[in-house]
């Protein structure tokens, strides 16, 4: 109990009673900035206000966008003091610095000023919250200087109640001010965009946060290693505030000692070294081993899903190290001898194709009922085929013959322990003998050289249709070993090209190009015969023995022009004359039978 007081206390009866303590503030809250100089990490934007509030050019309306804990209400409030300030003596005017001890700005830190209206467009979104607010515009503010909006989670608000906005926003009384903040820039229509002065928060540098949160934990007394620092500032993802909220709770759990162990079981993170240990396992095909190591790292408490993340940062940063190795000046002696070594010994196709798997793997374990067993499932997956050659590689090596080497294999060419099953598919497809795939090529015929040679070769391997239709209905513009151009008739089939590009590829071991062109070409093989055989007839009808025996034999014809060897063989139609009969059929090629070359 309290000795009573010297004064009217002790006189009624009263007792001094100790002050009740004031309730935790947490430190998001405790160490939110105050003014320009202690804003984290937004020196661009900084720069900008403070050249406008200086010269004078202050806009009606601003526009703030960023991620979660960057200070965007921060930066609205710090502006609202900025505008109403008065300075200690009470005859200050707009300042970029704000005196902190006026009644406007000890009114606005502490939220109880009445011409500052705060407003959660989250939770009142409709025009009715609006016209509110557009009512009381139009009075003037009662102690400050500016009466000042700052609408929170603006894309919030409803389309009716942007459209009453738009009016109200786009001419304000002098006397107004809004400050808008948002998450999503893009839900914001562009007439309420093109109103305001937009300002975009970039996320907080770690090297900023590190700093930052050393100073805090120097303010508050609390022993904090260099390594837990980093690994806050990195879960932070360039929020202060979730960065804060981890290092309260990184205090409470360490009890005012806090290492990189209690930081790491805080936020189920696997230590840094085993994950890269995890990632070399993999690379190096050792399924086995890595199951081991995720069961250890589950055990000890790491997310499965955080896990898959760090190995895809980890994947980003080996790449970044082979494309530009200067980059591993910021990591640590032991993290940068190891990344360096990884860069060296993987190819770029394996990196790009590990990326690929740990992405799509991380989808799966977000989605799965167990993420434990999807992590299994994609970092076996990765094991049995990081080995695997490059598509251009597996070619060469099934094409010689030849073994090859894997650039994607880290010591083992291939996963061990894997029951016999998909492991070593590497080895297998580079010792394969060539002749699985090269004996296509080797009994392949010799490529055409002409059109007739085209159609020779389809009408050899019994392609009628195909034989017709290039007799038929093909006008030929031009044909060479491995292209084909022509000039097809309406009765041509419409997959003409695509068929003899694929047949002729097939059957020669080359890649053809058959093309449709709209050029005149030459007259189809079937014109093209019908006019050599007429040239023929007449030449035959013209030869002075023809001309004897038309004479010697009135009303004979000639019936048939045949070659046979090279000599031309004249049939007349003379039986009816002098009762023999004419030399028999299968002593001359029927007209099928001519080589389609002849023509």
């Amino acid at each position: 109990m309290a000795k009573a007081s010297k004064g009217t206390g002790a006189d009624t009866g009263t007792k001094d009673v100790a002050a009740p303590a004031l309730p935790y503030r947490v430190l998001a809250r405790k160490y939110r900035p105050v003014d320009f100089t202690t804003l984290v990490g937004q020196e661009a934007m900084v720069r900008t206000l403070r050249n406008a509030i200086a010269t004078g050019r202050i806009a009606h309306a601003f526009m703030l966008t960023g991620v979660r804990g960057v200070g965007k209400t921060t930066t609205a409030r710090i502006i609202a003091r900025a505008l109403n300030c008065v300075g200690p003596d009470g005859t200050g005017g707009p300042t970029v610095d704000p005196c902190g001890v006026c009644a406007n700005c000890t009114a606005i830190t502490e939220d109880r000023h009445v011409d500052v209206i705060e407003m959660d467009a989250a939770s009142r979104t409709g025009i009715d919250d609006v016209r509110e607010l557009i009512e009381g515009v139009r009075y003037r503010p009662v102690s400050a200087r500016y009466k000042v909006y700052i609408i929170d989670e603006v894309h919030m608000l409803s389309e009716k109640a942007f459209n009453a906005l738009l009016k109200t926003l786009e001419e304000p009384p002098p006397h107004v001010k809004f400050l808008f903040a948002t998450t999503e820039i893009r839900k914001v229509p562009v007439t309420v965009l093109s109103r305001c002065q937009r300002f975009d928060l970039k996320r907080v540098p770690q090297e900023t946060l590190v700093q930052h949160f050393s100073h805090i934990a120097q303010e508050e007394k609390v022993e904090i290693s260099p390594e837990a620092l980093t690994l806050l500032a990195r879960a932070a993802d360039g929020s202060v505030r979730d960065g804060l909220s981890m290092l309260d709770q990184a205090i409470a759990h360490g009890g005012g000692v806090v290492d990189a162990a209690q930081v790491r079981d805080m936020l189920g993170l696997a230590d840094r070294s085993r994950v890269l240990e995890l990632f070399e396992k993999t690379m190096r095909g050792d399924a086995p081993a890595v199951l081991a190591a995720l069961s250890e790292m589950h055990d000890a408490g790491a997310d499965p899903v955080v896990v898959l993340q760090d190995l895809l940062e980890f994947t980003h940063w080996v790449t970044r190290l082979k494309i530009a190795p200067e980059a591993a000046a910021a990591s640590a002696d032991s993290e940068r001898a190891q990344g360096l070594a990884m860069a060296g010994k993987l190819s770029m196709a394996s990196l790009t194709r590990a990326w690929t798997l740990l992405l799509k793997g991380l989808q799966e374990t977000l989605a799965a009922p167990s993420p434990q067993r999807a992590a299994e499932m994609a970092l076996i997956r990765l094991c049995y085929v990081a080995d695997l050659p490059s598509p251009s590689d597996a070619i060469k090596a099934l094409q010689s013959g030849a073994a090859t080497t894997n650039g994607a294999a880290v010591g083992t060419p291939a996963p061990r322990g894997g029951g016999g099953g998909g492991g070593g598919a590497a080895a297998r497809l580079a010792t394969q003998p060539a002749t699985a795939v090269a004996a296509q090529p080797a009994q392949a015929m010799p490529a055409p050289r002409s059109f007739t040679e085209v159609v020779a070769l389809f009408e050899s391997k019994r392609e009628a249709r195909l034989v017709h239709s290039l007799m038929h209905y093909v006008h030929e513009v031009r044909c060479e070993p491995g292209v084909i151009e022509f000039r097809p008739t309406p009765k041509a089939p419409t997959d003409l090209a695509a068929r003899l590009g694929e047949l002729l590829t097939q059957w020669t071991g080359r890649r053809w190009l058959a093309s449709v062109s709209n050029a005149q070409g030459k007259p189809t093989l079937v014109d093209q015969k019908a006019t050599k055989a007429d040239d023929l007839r007449s030449s035959a009808e013209n030869h002075a023995v023809v001309q004897a025996i038309f004479k010697t034999f009135p009303g004979a014809k000639l019936d048939a022009v045949r070659r046979k060897g090279d000599q031309t063989s004249l049939v007349a139609g003379l039986g009816e004359f002098v009762g023999e009969e004419p030399p028999p059929a299968d002593e001359y090629p029927a007209d099928d039978d001519i080589p389609e070359s002849e023509f």
